[in-house]
């Protein structure tokens, strides 16, 4: 059995990934929430822009917490294809979860079966980045920590969604977006508690890239994305403010084009 090390840079790695989750998780719940609010292409493409921010979030997440993560007695190297499979699986299944909340008609089950679905999702991501992994050994699991990591992840996406055609405080919201990191950080490290590592040190050609090579400039490019597009989400108005500025607008131009009274006397 190889001994692991889920905290090779101190807490850096794991303070760093619970903050992506939770912009990740905030700009996803924002975005939801426009598209509630939204008809249209417009509710079409907030959605897009939740899947693809949450799923990031997650994705950017759980591998800026493998930075992390270290086996005695072999380096760490990545299988591209999969880490970027992992990365599109996170991004659809979260997809398919939060359509099913902005179309579906009854709130009750739209939340239970988009929650289902965008947990399974963030399992699945999870995993197959984990699968990504390459050492001179091999990764085992423990079977039931394993479902157990699952049901956290389904009930914090359940958690999650429900925040987000909730909650219209953004306070409150705020505060929903750092359970929800807690909970994804739960869900990773739940996961990594039931990995195991059987040392082969006669194997060699790990293949794959390191994490510095592939991962690294992946996840700050996502990061750096999750950035931009929170601070674009939190300067373009909300439908309200849109018909509040047309209102206001209105009412300029019937001032400016009344006639004036007092000269008119």
């Amino acid at each position: 059995m190889g001994t692991m090390n889920h905290l090779s840079f101190g807490w850096l790695t794991p303070a760093l990934s619970y903050l992506m989750a939770c912009v990740g998780a905030a700009l996803g719940l924002r975005c939801t929430l426009r598209a509630l609010s939204a008809t249209g292409p417009s509710r079409r493409n907030w959605l897009l822009t939740a899947a693809a921010a949450i799923g990031s979030g997650i994705w950017t997440m759980h591998f800026v917490a493998m930075f992390g993560f270290s086996v005695d007695g072999t380096e760490l190297r990545y299988d591209v294809p999969l880490t970027v499979l992992s990365l599109l699986v996170a991004v659809t299944v979260v997809g398919l979860g939060v359509f099913v909340v902005g179309y579906g008609r009854h709130r009750g089950r739209s939340l239970l079966a988009g929650g289902l679905t965008t947990g399974l999702g963030v399992a699945a991501m999870h995993y197959l980045g984990m699968a990504a992994v390459r050492i001179h050994g091999s990764l085992v699991y423990t079977p039931l920590t394993v479902v157990f990591s699952v049901v956290v992840a389904v009930g914090a996406a359940t958690a999650a969604l429900w925040a987000a055609v909730t909650i219209r405080n953004v306070a409150a919201a705020g505060a929903a977006s750092l359970l929800m990191g807690i909970a994804v950080s739960c869900m990773h490290y739940t996961g990594m508690a039931a990995v195991h590592v059987h040392m082969d040190p006669a194997r060699t050609g790990l293949g794959g890239a390191t994490p510095m090579q592939f991962v690294f400039p992946l996840a700050v490019g996502l990061g750096s994305f999750l950035f931009l597009t929170s601070a674009f989400v939190a300067l373009s108005p909300s439908p309200q403010e849109r018909a509040a500025y047309r209102e206001a607008g209105e009412l300029a131009i019937e001032d400016l084009g009344a006639p004036d009274l007092d000269h008119a006397a």
